[in-house]
C-alpha cells in the first residue's frame, strides 16, 4: 500500500515538474509583423516607424528632438551622405532601414541601417526582445564586429 502510494505521488510530482519546466521555457513566437510600428531609438534623438513592403521591412524617420537646425531654422539634411544628390534630403522622411526578412525566432536580417550622423550603412540584424524591445544591431561583415542599440516602441 504504501509502495502504491508513493508512486502515484512521486507520479504525480513528476508530472508537475514537467509542465511547469515546459511553461517557463515556453516563449510565444513572434508573428514577422510583430516589428509593425514606431520606436524611439537608443539615442533618444528620433523616431523611426517601421512598416512593410511587399515581403521586406523598412523604416524611416518620423521624428527628431531637434528637427531643425539652430543657426538657420531650416529643417535638418542629409548632410553627411557620401551621394552628392542626397546631401540636401531632409532627415525626416528618411528611410534608414532597409530590405529586412523575417528569418523567424523574433529575428529579422539581411537588412542595412544607414546612419545619418556619419553618412555610413552597415549590415543589420533585428532582435525583438518583447513586445516593446527591439535590439538593432548594425556591423561590418559579421555581426560580432558591431554594435547593438536597444529601441523602445513609441506605438
Amino acid at each position: 500500500m504504501q509502495r502504491s502510494r508513493f508512486r502515484s505521488t512521486f507520479s504525480l510530482f513528476l508530472l508537475v515538474l514537467c509542465s511547469v519546466s515546459l511553461l517557463s521555457s515556453f516563449r510565444p513566437a513572434a508573428d514577422s509583423d510583430d516589428i509593425l510600428g514606431v520606436w524611439l531609438t537608443g539615442s533618444k534623438k528620433g523616431h523611426v516607424q517601421i512598416y512593410k513592403q511587399g515581403t521586406k521591412y523598412y523604416g524611416k524617420i518620423v521624428w527628431l528632438k531637434e528637427p531643425n537646425e539652430p543657426a538657420t531654422g531650416a529643417p535638418k539634411l542629409d548632410k553627411n551622405n557620401p551621394a552628392a544628390g542626397k546631401k540636401k534630403q531632409p532627415l525626416i522622411g528618411l528611410v534608414n532601414l532597409s530590405d529586412f526578412t523575417y528569418a523567424g525566432n523574433n529575428v529579422w536580417e539581411d537588412g542595412k541601417i544607414y546612419d545619418p550622423e556619419n553618412g555610413k550603412e552597415y549590415s543589420c540584424k533585428m532582435t525583438l526582445q518583447n513586445p516593446n524591445k527591439l535590439d538593432v544591431r548594425g556591423y561590418v561583415g559579421i555581426s560580432l564586429i558591431g554594435r547593438t542599440d536597444t529601441w523602445v516602441r513609441v506605438r
